[in-house]
């Protein structure tokens, strides 16, 4: 039977506590969403240019998280499967890597695969992803992929109908703020950011739930306020680990 459309959007953990052993299990939540024993789980890491060190990374890291079938789609000089759409359709979850989300939008529009990810979406693929991964799924966010500072980008894949922001935490994090100021006036519409470790689990394009791995831990709806600035409303987050 087909599953429900699904997205996991993560904020990876960028500055891991000491003692933080839960390395990947943002992964391990989006393999368990798929409810299948033994999930085939394909990583898509365009975001960093298809970095060798990123999928090699992957095959060393998932079987550590349980037992799943592996594979990784790489567009970067040419894809490294013969057919591209009927590979990520035989998935039952498809996992995105941070990076640069601007590069990843200009790569994946060249491929089509936009229109293969949003057939994957409707037919049950689960996706998800970090950071990059995350924000492509939205409207649109903050970004780095221009240069150090933070700008709006407009043109993301929109299967989830709200803006995204991530790595959304306290202290000397200015996506934050930057994230409010541009909800607030209006450049990016209303949506959801996450905090570090945190995961906005969408079934459908409703959000279900806040899924986190560590503890504590809050994903917000920002929405514009009558005053120009952005409001929020805290989303606690149910930790989610092994």
């Amino acid at each position: 039977m087909t599953r429900e459309p699904q997205i996991l959007a993560c904020s990876g953990v960028l500055y891991p506590p000491e003692g933080f052993t839960h390395v990947g299990v943002q992964i391990w939540q989006a393999m368990r969403l798929a409810e299948v024993p033994r999930p085939r789980v394909c990583l898509i890491a365009t975001a960093t240019g298809d970095a060798r060190e990123q999928i090699d990374g992957w095959y060393g890291l998932v079987p550590k998280l349980g037992d799943a079938e592996l594979s990784h789609l790489q567009l970067f000089t040419q894809p490294n499967v013969k057919d591209v759409r009927a590979h990520l359709l035989s998935q039952d979850v498809v996992f995105v890597s941070g990076g640069s989300v601007v590069n990843l939008l200009a790569v994946w529009r060249a491929h089509r695969l936009e229109e293969i990810l949003r057939e994957c979406w409707e037919a049950g693929v689960v996706l998800a992803g970090q950071s990059a991964g995350s924000l492509c799924w939205h409207l649109g966010g903050v970004t780095d992929s221009f240069g150090d500072q933070l700008d709006p980008v407009h043109d993301c894949l929109g299967f989830l109908p709200f803006s995204n922001g991530v790595h959304d935490d306290l202290g000397d994090q200015p996506r934050r703020d930057t994230y409010r100021r541009l909800v607030g006036d209006g450049t990016l519409p209303p949506g959801y950011a996450t905090e570090d470790g945190v995961a906005l689990h969408y079934v459908g394009t409703r959000l279900h739930e806040a899924l986190s791995v560590l503890p504590d831990r809050n994903a917000w709806f920002v929405e514009r306020d009558g005053d120009g600035t952005g409001r929020e409303t805290a989303v606690p987050a149910r930790r989610w680990v092994p």
